[in-house]
């Protein structure tokens, strides 16, 4: 009886160790998520807050232009009011002098009458003003938010293009890492393997037990570098989860199989691209143009300003005074002569800010040519290093497979073995690596010449 609830204890624990371990699968299972290159580019795009700021900055330049343009509607003032009195005390006294035609002193009278009285009052008032001419202040205003909202706009596109990049460098790195965890314990797996056959024959006495110790610690020392691996992994796919948006559990798998397609094209032909489309070049040169309508705004306070003036006023004052329909309209012409001395300081700085945004933007195009040059010979690097890490896994291969059948024969040493073990694996390594980083490279040459932006709206549609 004990022995049949002892079997069924242990079949119930089975089988929620079973449901547990299943449900822990599952999840696993749920938690894993394929991904290309453009997927997680466009989820980039949507979760990053860099590129909120940017929007939010675009936005304050847009309602900054919508601002310089209704300078131009006219402006209206009202103001009514009601005013309760106190009974004045008044004492209003009118002397006049008079002399009569024969020579007599004249009298003084006083003529006094009953004031009314007066407890309250009212008016109002209505007064607009339309700007004529301004000193072409209004109308540089509006070119100068004109050109800052295009200069936001494309400071926007430059950080998208900025956030498409740091997700390409992230999802390059998550390939690498895995890349680097699959070789790894591939090469375990090998490794220990070795250790087991050369423990079989150390034991039939065919193999000094100096080798198998070598054998044993070279496994060893692979199993450190899986775990370094490993974590290196893991560390990238948190990277990926932030930057994506995505819940920090989630295991993310990049597609192996990923590959770039370069034009070739010239150095000088990526150059022209590059001073055509890149959005910071055009934001500059934008700042500039907004800078130059600073400048014709300054000079502005030069010119007088006229403008075209009208008004309602309406008034009552019980027992004394009643206004109705009091309308008036006209022009109105202001100048003040100390712009003539004032002006100059605010015209000067106009001119310096002028002369700054010029000089960034001569700046900014040396920058531009050193930023492709360097892109376009890494590119040309990694293109160079896939060939040669290609013929490097064929000739490590190779020799291992030579070495190993020496081996087999004992006509090469077991520290041979595991030399050109290691080799075959950092080969196989670097050929991964390379394959990763030209596209890295593509990617960089492509932002150096504005292009990245471009071709990530392409590949969407």
């Amino acid at each position: 009886m004990k022995a049949n609830k002892a079997a069924l204890l242990l079949t119930l624990l089975l089988a929620v160790a079973g449901a547990s371990q299943a449900r822990n699968e599952t999840q696993a299972a749920d938690s894993l998520r394929s991904i290309s290159l453009e997927d997680a580019i466009s989820l980039s795009l949507k979760a990053s807050k860099q590129l909120r700021v940017s929007e939010a900055r675009q936005a304050e330049a847009e309602a900054g232009l919508k601002e310089a343009r209704e300078r131009r509607l006219p402006d209206l003032k009202l103001t009514a009011a009601y005013l309760r009195l106190a009974s004045p005390d008044i004492d209003l006294k009118l002397n006049t002098n008079k002399q009569d035609q024969g020579g007599q002193s004249g009298t003084t009278e006083q003529q006094g009458g009953g004031m009314p009285s007066i407890n309250e009052a009212a008016y109002a008032m209505a007064n607009a003003s339309l700007p004529l001419f301004t000193g072409f202040k209004i109308q540089s205003g509006i070119e100068s938010a004109k050109y800052l909202a295009k200069a936001a706009q494309l400071d926007a596109a430059h950080d998208q293009e900025a956030v498409i990049l740091n997700t390409v460098d992230a999802y390059i790195n998550l390939y690498k890492a895995e890349a680097a965890v699959a070789l790894m314990q591939e090469n375990l797996n090998t490794a220990k393997q070795r250790v087991r056959d050369m423990k079989n024959l150390e034991q039939n006495g065919l193999l000094a037990r100096n080798d198998l110790l070598k054998a044993t610690l070279q496994a060893s020392k692979v199993e450190l570098s899986l775990l370094d691996a490993q974590s290196n992994l893991h560390l990238a796919n948190v990277n990926m989860d932030l930057m994506l948006g995505l819940p920090e559990g989630t295991q993310l798998k990049p597609d192996t199989h990923f590959t770039s397609t370069p034009d070739r094209k010239p150095l000088s032909d990526w150059e022209s691209l590059a001073f055509a489309n890149r959005k910071d070049r055009a934001s500059m040169e934008n700042q500039a143009l907004a800078a130059q309508s600073g400048v014709r705004a300054a000079k502005g306070d030069y010119y007088p300003s006229l403008a075209l003036t009208g008004g309602y006023i309406g008034a009552y004052v019980p027992n004394i005074l009643t206004i109705k329909d009091a309308l008036n309209a006209g022009l109105g012409l202001s100048y003040s002569p100390s712009s003539l001395w004032k002006a100059g300081a605010k015209v000067a700085g106009a001119k310096a800010r002028l002369a700054e945004a010029q000089a960034g933007q001569a700046l900014l195009d040396d920058g531009i040519r050193m930023q492709v040059t360097r892109a376009y010979e890494g590119w040309l690097l990694s293109e160079k290093k896939i060939d040669v890490y290609e013929d490097a896994v064929e000739q490590a291969e190779e020799n291992y497979r030579i070495v190993k059948n020496k081996n087999a024969n004992a006509l090469a040493t077991t520290t041979e073995l595991l030399d050109a073990d290691v080799a075959q694996l950092e080969a196989r390594l670097n050929h991964a690596f390379a394959q990763a980083d030209a596209v890295a490279a593509y990617k960089k040459l492509l932002n150096a010449a504005g292009l990245l932006g471009n071709i990530q709206a392409q590949s969407a549609q």
